[in-house]
């Protein structure tokens, strides 16, 4: 039997990755629309000003993965993805791309419904791309499997120790997350001695968490997952009180 073309391969892929990627998007810009946005009163909660709604972000968000995913889809359909996806041919699933999905739906589960309403942004987001970017750079399946448990162990910490949602300004799972962050980031540069990419991890898993929420809370006015975390607690209170003034008074 002749082998699968590989472009075509990744073409269905993306077929059913695009279609996967509409469904996520269309479902969270239909809750989003319960979030009031031109000032009106919505389930007992009133809007203001359009730019100071909290739908703005994620309408961007989603909005803008749903064009994205139709013009992947569109991509795809041009290229013979659609028309191979339910052929005999299939996507070219084997054990390994199982493994691979499996262990980063676990991780994306973990962070989305463990971690994200709990632990501080900055150090569940650190620790999601640390995790991804080591598991997954290079193919290696046991440092998949080292950054699935990682996550997952923290996730499941944070949704264990603080399930209800009173709790969720306790700092347990901030500590347990930063620490399991710190022990993942350690590993990540003994093997960054050899693989160059791996030592800019550290630094973009800082940074890019920590740029995305400021902005959210201080440009965009937005509510932030965790207002009450262990670090953005701090950059809260640092920014009123001591360098807003600055410029206000």
């Amino acid at each position: 039997m002749d082998k699968p073309d590989e472009t075509l391969i990744l073409r269905t892929r993306d077929f059913w990755a695009a279609i996967a990627l509409i469904t996520v998007s269309v479902f969270f810009l239909w809750k989003t629309l319960d979030i009031p946005l031109w000032g009106e009163n919505r389930a007992g909660v009133s809007g203001s000003d359009w730019y100071n709604s909290a739908a703005i972000v994620p309408l961007f968000i989603f909005g803008g993965i749903l064009v994205l995913s139709f013009v992947l889809l569109a991509i795809s359909v041009r290229s013979g993805g659609a028309q191979n996806a339910f052929s005999a041919l299939g996507i070219g699933w084997d054990k390994c791309e199982a493994y691979r999905a499996s262990t980063i739906g676990l991780i994306l589960l973990a962070y989305v419904v463990g971690l994200v309403p709990r632990v501080d942004f900055i150090l569940c987001s650190g620790l999601l791309i640390t995790a991804l970017t080591y598991g997954y750079y290079g193919g290696h399946a046991r440092r998949a499997l080292v950054a699935c448990v990682a996550v997952v162990a923290a996730g499941l910490f944070a949704f264990a120790v603080f399930p209800a949602q009173a709790d969720w300004n306790e700092h347990g799972d901030d500590w347990f997350t930063l620490a399991v962050w710190v022990t993942l980031t350690l590993l990540v540069l003994t093997k960054a001695v050899n693989e160059r990419v791996l030592r800019f991890v550290p630094v973009v898993a800082i940074l890019a968490p920590l740029i995305l929420v400021s902005a959210m809370a201080f440009v965009f006015r937005q509510n932030v997952p965790a207002r009450g975390g262990l670090i953005f607690k701090q950059i809260e209170y640092h920014y009123y009180v001591t360098l807003r003034p600055l410029w206000k008074d």
